[in-house]
């Protein structure tokens, strides 16, 4: 069975980056590029983990972690926040909404493949049963 990942970017480069990467490694990849899009397609297509920007059209990264924590389905899906945000508390303030990690823009495609191995390595234990935390510094 494919893992499938859902991404929340709405900056077209990113998306095609984040996709062409999670595509390679053998991942079913389901796009949104807004934040309502993105609650709708998280709820018909049960991800095994999102990847969600912050700054987003319509909902903002926030919103979105905070409605897809309350849903009963969704609610242990790990949300990682890929984001440009990187201010003091912007970190501590998305995982405060729901989010389970934190990856900073730019996108290091070594990085994030490195951080997608050490997650595939976890996710076949127990997928959509525990949110794991992975921080980014575990993957330099």
């Amino acid at each position: 069975m494919k893992y499938k990942i859902l991404i929340i970017e709405d900056n077209e480069q990113n998306m095609y980056l984040i996709s062409y990467l999670l595509e390679s490694c053998g991942y079913e990849v389901i796009q949104a590029t807004n934040g309502k899009d993105g609650i709708h397609f998280a709820r018909e297509r049960k991800p095994n983990i999102i990847l969600l920007d912050i700054q987003l059209p319509e909902l903002n990264g926030y919103q979105v972690a905070e409605e897809l924590r309350k849903n009963h389905t969704l609610g242990k899906v790990p949300i990682i926040a890929v984001t440009s945000y990187a201010m003091a508390g912007d970190k501590e303030r998305i995982l405060a909404a729901g989010a389970t990690g934190y990856i900073e823009k730019p996108i290091n495609p070594r990085l994030l493949k490195k951080f997608l191995k050490l997650w595939g390595e976890q996710m076949p234990l127990a997928p959509n049963s525990h949110c794991y935390l992975i921080r980014y510094e575990e993957c330099s």
